[in-house]
């Protein structure tokens, strides 16, 4: 199996060269046969990692790359994320999150290949959820950011390519910026902060997301080698193939989830206040609930998804380290 990987360089893309490093891997290009092989893409260069330099906006480049590397498999972490931003600058959104999104789809449909492509919760927020979103709840973005990635889903279906859509959330790693860093940082350096404690969801760490995906595609394997997949090239058995949510178990809110990070880190001495969303003014309206139901994805290929506070204490751990 040959697998390009997209956006390599951010906090997901970056994991996953974790485990390809694990699986023994020489710089992610090269494998044993009975391994998988990495090629890790991304726009901009990285320090101490190899990475090929690959725009997914350039039909032409998706193309030539697909068939110099003989890539029969995709992961798709490339996106534009900046959610404020993407209210300013929607054009580039789409451009990264849905027209890219759909040239990626059609390389690997041209080769009869397998796209996994990482959507977001933001797909929900404009109905009053109350219970854990499931796959087949209508999206109703509420910003820019999440009507792109939206596009993005609809593109992938609209092609007909074998695919994997998994819907996140709240992600943070050891990684790049995210929100257990910045937290780290403001808790070990502030007397006082506040938190928001009116939108509920779940984190998801990204080291577990990227062992749910190695994991997926592993089984895949696994089942096309003893005869229970009918494919003929690396990919997912039909009934597998689909949208999917992950993210880690539990529930929390900003506010509880800053407070887990400042006490795993041992910043006792910040006061961490509860407050309400209106109180940091924002050209989004982000979701109020965007708890995601795994069900599927746990039943489908038995996954085992840590609670959100174990896997925190890790990354935490791992950075300390």
């Amino acid at each position: 199996m040959k697998i390009l990987v997209t956006g390599a360089n951010g906090q997901l893309g970056m994991s996953l060269r974790r485990i390809a490093g694990q699986a023994g891997n020489d710089e992610g290009r090269h494998a044993r046969p009975d391994r998988a092989s990495f090629v890790f893409t991304d726009v901009v260069d990285a320090p101490g990692v190899q990475t090929a330099h690959l725009d997914i906006t350039d039909a032409s480049a998706v193309r030539a790359m697909v068939a110099a590397e003989k890539v029969d498999t995709v992961i798709n972490c490339a996106a534009y994320t900046n959610v404020d931003a993407a209210e300013d600058n929607p054009e580039l959104a789409e451009l990264l999150n849905a027209t890219a999104v759909g040239i990626l789809a059609e390389a690997m449909k041209e080769v009869d290949g397998l796209l996994v492509h990482i959507s977001t919760d933001y797909v929900f927020g404009g109905d009053p959820y109350n219970t854990p979103c499931t796959e087949e709840q209508k999206g109703t973005p509420t910003g820019a950011y999440g009507l792109s990635k939206l596009h993005g889903e609809q593109a992938i279906l609209v092609s007909g390519v074998r695919h994997i859509i998994i819907r996140t959330g709240w992600l943070y790693s050891e990684y790049g910026k995210n929100f257990v860093k910045t937290m780290l940082k403001l808790t070990a350096e502030r007397p006082q902060l506040s938190v928001v404690f009116d939108q509920v969801g779940t984190p998801t760490y990204a080291g577990d997301l990227a062992a749910a995906i190695v994991a997926i595609l592993g089984i895949a394997g696994q089942a096309r080698n003893e005869g229970k997949g009918g494919a003929p090239h690396p990919g997912l058995d039909p009934g597998s193939l689909g949208i999917y949510n992950y993210s880690n178990e539990g529930v929390c809110s900003w506010y509880d989830f800053a407070k887990t990070i400042a006490e795993y880190a041992g910043h006792t001495s910040c006061d961490i206040r509860p407050c309400h969303s209106n109180e940091f003014p924002s050209k989004v309206h982000r979701p109020s609930y965007s708890v995601l139901d795994k069900t599927k994805i746990k039943n489908t290929f038995g996954l085992q998804i840590p609670y959100w506070t174990e896997s925190l204490k890790k990354c935490i751990q791992n950075l300390n380290a």
